[in-house]
């Protein structure tokens, strides 16, 4: 590993493998290929020909499938070293690895048709990932509060003491707004479309031209891409991209998780300070460089620190949708190639964390019921 030059603590400390992959170059670059694919296929399937004789052929798709996964990096990269276009770099490189297919790769596209649509395949995928764990969050927080349901506290409103609750009932607080997320989650996931084929301005165009201006068989293209690449439709209308207003849907869901986590975790770390819970603590762990006796709600602290950035982050894409003009600007790729992974990469570890804390979260019984005790009297007289 390089230690002469930045590295993101997301992918070093914070989030998984699974989720890593989601963005990584591999999965990006043979979707790319995919994408391909799926458009050569389209193309010949619909009889794309000319003066009488097929453009593409079974073989050059055998061709193309055969080097779908193995991406040929270093000719890419030194392609786009040159070139200074990262799609028609690797179009060269995939061109390379499929002779007989390179002159039909990437036909009557243009470069949203793979960055977009694998952006759209990359967040749904790790949209997937983020509602697998948030089931796992709930899960163990109904299993806690179920064991905790009888167990009487001390409630809190505006941090001064209030009524009797208990700590189960506290937990289906934090339940509710994970499950409000879900809710929110399931919406955005469900509705997720492709990009499809929409050209450099949203008109297909391109494809008009290909199939000599046949409507009937253009209006083919798009559904028959969504269902190989496994999505029910594509976006009816475009300009060169997608709306980059879905980009904020998604953050805004991201955003919605990691509220909710950082309100679960600042609750904990106020009844950690209280020696009413604790959070996990290692047996080897050390709580403070000076103060070893030290128990820092150290968990609890990074999902609130990571929360705060997602919440952050969300403002990224919403600028972003707001400031595209017309049929689209570049000063989106930059932005998105940061903000979106980002996001994901952080709600990721903060589950992670939250499943911890929630799986190994200790109750002290005794701390409770004295802290009780010494209010209830005051909370009885209030109300007589």
């Amino acid at each position: 590993m390089s230690t002469d030059r930045y590295t993101s603590p997301l992918s070093e400390r914070y989030a998984s493998r699974e989720m890593q992959y989601i963005f990584s170059q591999d999965m990006k670059f043979c979707t790319w290929r995919r994408l391909w694919i799926a458009l050569a296929e389209t193309e010949m399937e619909l009889g794309l020909s000319q003066n009488g004789r097929p453009v593409i052929t079974q073989e050059q798709i055998d061709e193309l499938k055969e080097h779908a996964a193995d991406i040929n990096y270093e000719v890419a990269r030194a392609r786009e070293k040159e070139v200074r276009h990262d799609v028609m770099s690797h179009v060269y490189a995939y061109g390379q690895q499929c002779p007989k297919a390179a002159g039909i790769i990437h036909l009557g596209a243009t470069s949203c048709y793979v960055g977009d649509n694998t952006d759209i395949i990359i967040m749904t995928e790790g949209l997937k990932l983020v509602k697998k764990k948030l089931i796992n969050v709930l899960a163990e927080l109904a299993r806690f509060a179920d064991q905790q349901k009888a167990q009487p506290t001390l409630a809190f409103t505006h941090f001064q003491p209030a009524q009797p609750t208990t700590v189960g009932k506290r937990a289906t607080l934090w339940m509710q707004e994970f499950c409000l997320d879900l809710e929110d989650l399931d919406h955005v996931l469900s509705t997720m479309k492709l990009l499809g084929s929409k050209g450099t301005t949203g008109t297909q165009a391109s494809f008009l031209e290909l199939f000599d201006g046949d409507q009937e068989t253009i209006d083919k293209i798009d559904p028959m891409i969504a269902r190989k690449m496994g999505f029910a439709e594509c976006y009816p209308v475009s300009g060169q991209t997608y709306s980059r207003k879905v980009d904020t849907r998604v953050a805004n869901v991201l955003a919605g998780i990691a509220a909710s986590a950082h309100k679960m975790s600042n609750d904990i770390r106020l009844l950690q300070h209280l020696k009413e819970v604790e959070e996990p603590f290692e047996k080897s762990q050390i709580g403070s460089s000076a103060m070893a006796y030290k128990r820092n709600p150290m968990r609890s602290e990074r999902i609130a620190s990571l929360a705060r950035y997602v919440m952050v982050d969300a403002l990224n894409p919403a600028i972003t949708s707001a400031t595209q003009w017309f049929e689209r600007t570049l000063d989106d790729s930059a932005n998105k190639r940061l903000s979106i992974p980002e996001g994901f990469l952080a709600v990721d570890g903060i589950l992670d964390l939250c499943l911890n804390v929630t799986d190994g979260l200790k109750v002290y019984p005794k701390v409770i019921e004295k802290r009780l005790m010494s209010e209830l009297p005051l909370w009885l007289r209030r109300i007589s």
